[in-house]
């Protein structure tokens, strides 16, 4: 048998942390159970990736690129992208209700400095791109203000603790004031939150998490095969 010449551990280590991670929560999930799995030490697995955080930073990633896709089949569809970004954020919610591991993950995330870091740059790119009609004299430190405000209401509305705000008024709630951190007329932002309130979207966040679970793993599954294409060459 040929020898393999590629380091594949770092692909490993990202395969078994994020199925851990959305099999069993993120805060359910030591590195010691990584390392247990792989059969590899803690400074193995530290190497790559010193603290879990670094390790949720790859999955938000991943996160980030699934729902840009998202976006972009519902506008294929014939949907408007600002009402493509209403779904995402009800659907967010609703998954956060439905599931606690969901829950946990985008807590997890919104919590973390270097999540919450990237999570606002990449939905300030898109933002511009969906609400720049709206928002013609914003400078980018104008789309950077509003993104924090913008994260805090997300957080809030995933958050549920106590006796939390029902489900639909959250999702009312976030969608209507993020429309208008970006100038959206009210009787645009009364169409699209009708609009949205009228989808079944607690059965949606279902198959919006099961299908999130298989992109991950195509997505490492095709990294990892791509190195071991390398080594082949």
């Amino acid at each position: 048998m040929a020898r393999r010449r590629v380091n594949t551990t770092k692909y490993e280590i990202i395969q078994v942390a994020t199925r851990l991670f959305l099999t069993n929560g993120y805060s359910a999930t030591a590195p010691k159970h990584v390392c247990e799995e792989l059969d590899i030490s803690t400074g193995n697995l530290t190497y790559y990736f010193p603290t879990k955080e670094h390790l949720l930073v790859v999955l938000v990633k991943m996160l980030c690129t699934f729902q840009r896709e998202a976006v972009e089949k519902t506008e294929e569809s014939g949907q408007t992208s600002l009402f493509a970004i209403c779904m995402e954020m009800a659907t967010m919610a609703a998954m956060c209700e439905e599931s606690e591991i969901a829950k946990d993950l985008f807590l997890s995330a919104y919590s973390s400095p270097m999540c919450l870091d990237y999570i606002r740059k990449n939905d300030n790119e898109r933002a511009k791109l969906i609400y720049g009609e709206y928002c013609p004299d914003w400078d980018d430190a104008r789309y950077a203000e509003a993104e924090v405000l913008v994260s805090g209401i997300e957080y809030a509305t995933m958050m549920t603790t106590g006796d939390p705000v029902p489900l639909e008024e959250r999702i009312r709630g976030a969608v209507n004031n993020i429309m208008r951190i970006y100038n959206v007329p009210e009787e645009v932002r009364e169409r699209k939150i009708r609009k949205v309130l009228k989808l079944d979207y607690r059965t949606l966040s279902r198959r919006v998490l099961e299908g999130f679970r298989q992109f991950v793993d195509q997505v490492n599954r095709h990294a990892f095969e791509e190195l071991l294409g390398k080594d082949d060459e």
